[in-house]
């Protein structure tokens, strides 16, 4: 099969059957401006030495800036930050207005109370279709015990900690219904 027989709308609806974590990258422009925005597609690259990767639309806003930058954050959001993925998904307007930020390593913003944040140097960059693949190497992380949000399908979801223990319930609440009825 080749690449024009794939229907880029039920290609997406699949792979949106893989969960991944949300998360936030952030950056700071050459002359101070903040840009950042909602990804899905971060991945562990390394360990050693330790590497991260994202990508990146050439048709983003913020392609520029963050294809310049010499550094930028990843910032894993928690599970009730919903409202901060929705924030930096959308285009345009001041994203940053009202979020918890602190200063990085080389300026990067931090958003506050994420589940984990990552500061990288932007080492590699590689064409990938119609995105450009950023490689960073992390020179700096931070992780809190806040569970990580989740988004599959095109809808948030919660750890499979919390799943399980929601479904434990249902199915307590099922025995005692169970047991009431016999």
């Amino acid at each position: 099969m080749t690449n024009h027989a794939i229907d880029p709308r039920a290609l997406r609806r699949a792979l949106g059957s893989f969960v991944t974590g949300v998360t936030v990258v952030t950056t700071r422009s050459h002359d101070g401006e903040l840009a950042g925005l909602t990804v899905n597609s971060f991945s562990s690259v390394s360990l050693s030495p330790p590497l991260v990767l994202w990508s990146l639309a050439l048709t983003a806003v913020s392609f520029e800036i963050f294809e310049r930058a010499s550094h930028f954050a990843v910032n894993i959001l928690a599970e009730d930050q919903i409202h901060i993925s929705e924030r930096f998904a959308t285009s345009g307007g001041d994203k940053f207005a009202g979020v918890k930020v602190r200063e990085g390593l080389a300026g990067v913003p931090l958003l506050e109370d994420v589940a984990a944040s990552f500061i990288c140097r932007n080492t590699f960059r590689y064409p990938g279709g119609d995105h450009i693949i950023l490689v960073g190497e992390v020179i700096s992380y931070d992780q809190t015990e806040r569970e990580p949000l989740l988004y599959s399908r095109g809808r948030y979801m919660g750890t499979g900690e919390r799943l399980d223990q929601r479904h434990e319930k249902e199915s307590f609440m099922i025995r005692v219904l169970q047991k009431k009825i016999l």
